[in-house]
């Protein structure tokens, strides 16, 4: 329920903000300025937040805390006019937002755990509810003025609310001296492990900076991730420009989805040979093939297909990152692993994000381009992480 909730807010949020801005009298070049600004204030407040879980064990209490302020803050925004004052409330307000789905990961992965659940046949449901609600206000932007876009994210908020406060609380992450130090990447990825590693202690956070794989798989991901910062900033205002309607522009965007909703539930089926670096490996090639076809202007009976690659570019990469991080983060630091990967991500997706304004600004749609470049480097990232975990596999270590 919270998930599905969640993903409410984000099916209006993602592709139809970018318009309200525009209906506020916000040129692309300051849309994609703006978009960026949270994305670099998560630098500081997703670190900040994740220790205060972990250290607190207050998974449930910061989350409500995080939808409260979400609240709030579009609450406001959608009486604001001045550019800069939009600007500062906008930061804030995604801000708490987006804390939400490294929060949320970090619950799931828990409390799944525990039961023995895999986490994609559950995560499913944002995503269904996200094409629900997408394929919503795509035809309430036929209906409603641009103007006022934004209420829709408030009342979605609204009901966000109250599923985060049906959350259980879950078992205190800290187990007892002398449980079992680790268990397969396969278990996390399957809702078959215990969840991370233990040695009855906490485990210094910087010991996570210190692992090369680590940092590979953060670099990947934010890599392959931040390549889709032109699609999730600029694709509507493209679309529209191009003579879709509302109706169509929410169906392409469901269609995304709807691909990454068939991987997530035959996640838990997946040969063991779909290791999290293939995985990744497998999103960046997705995530090339699709920004390059994007930047040479495919004809729109093209468009469905090329949106069925969400499925790989985001989905794989998202699966490939989870599973390594539900087995490479010692109990007790699950939310402050979320949090590095989290704030890498952030840089990665505000640069890119920043850069997709500027150049959509220029040269259109052939901004894409930019992007395949990311997902290239994302690539090389992957192909990196796949190394070094063969080279554990082999040695026995793994």
């Amino acid at each position: 329920m919270f998930y599905a909730s969640t993903f409410v807010v984000l099916g209006v949020y993602l592709p139809f903000l970018p318009l309200w801005l525009a209906a506020k009298g916000l040129e692309a070049g300051t849309i994609g300025i703006v978009l960026a600004m949270p994305m670099g204030l998560r630098l500081v407040a997703i670190p900040l937040a994740t220790r205060a879980a972990d250290r607190r064990d207050a998974l449930r209490a910061v989350i409500m805390a995080a939808t409260l302020a979400a609240l709030v803050g579009f609450a406001t925004l959608a009486f604001t006019t001045d550019t800069l004052t939009i600007a500062v409330l906008y930061a804030l307000s995604a801000t708490a937002f987006m804390l939400l789905f490294v929060l949320s990961d970090v619950y799931a992965l828990r409390g799944l755990a525990a039961h023995r659940r895999a986490y994609g046949p559950v995560r499913l449901w944002g995503s269904a509810a996200f094409i629900v609600s997408n394929l919503t206000a795509g035809y309430l932007f036929d209906i409603i003025a641009a103007r006022d876009l934004i209420w829709l994210i408030v009342i979605a908020l609204a009901l966000c609310l109250v599923a985060a406060w049906g959350l259980p609380p879950l078992a205190p992450a800290f187990p007892s001296h002398g449980e079992r130090a680790s268990t397969p990447i396969r278990d996390e990825l399957c809702g078959r492990g215990k969840g991370g590693a233990t040695t009855g202690e906490t485990t210094p956070a910087r010991v996570l900076l210190r692992d090369p794989a680590f940092i590979a798989v953060v670099a990947t991901a934010s890599l392959i991730q931040g390549s889709h910062a032109l699609y999730y900033s600029f694709s509507t205002i493209d679309w529209q420009a191009s003579g879709f309607g509302g109706g169509t522009i929410g169906v392409l965007w469901g269609l995304g989805v709807f691909a990454e909703i068939v991987l997530f539930a035959l996640s838990a089926r997946l040969p063991a040979a779909f290791t999290p670096s293939i995985l990744m490996l497998i999103g960046g090639i997705g995530a090339l093939v699709r920004w390059i076809a994007m930047a040479l202007g495919p004809p729109g009976a093209l468009l469905p297909l090329l949106q069925c690659l969400h499925g790989l570019s985001f989905g794989a990469t998202h699966l490939g990152t989870l599973a390594f991080i539900g087995r490479a983060a010692p109990r007790g630091l699950a939310a402050t692993a979320q949090g590095y990967l989290a704030v890498s991500m952030g840089v990665a997706m505000a640069a890119s994000t920043g850069l997709s304004g500027l150049f959509y600004g220029r040269f259109g749609a052939a901004a894409y381009g930019a992007m395949a470049l990311i997902a290239a480097a994302g690539i090389a990232a992957a192909l990196m992480t796949h190394r070094m975990q063969r080279g554990v596999d082999n040695s026995g270590a793994g």
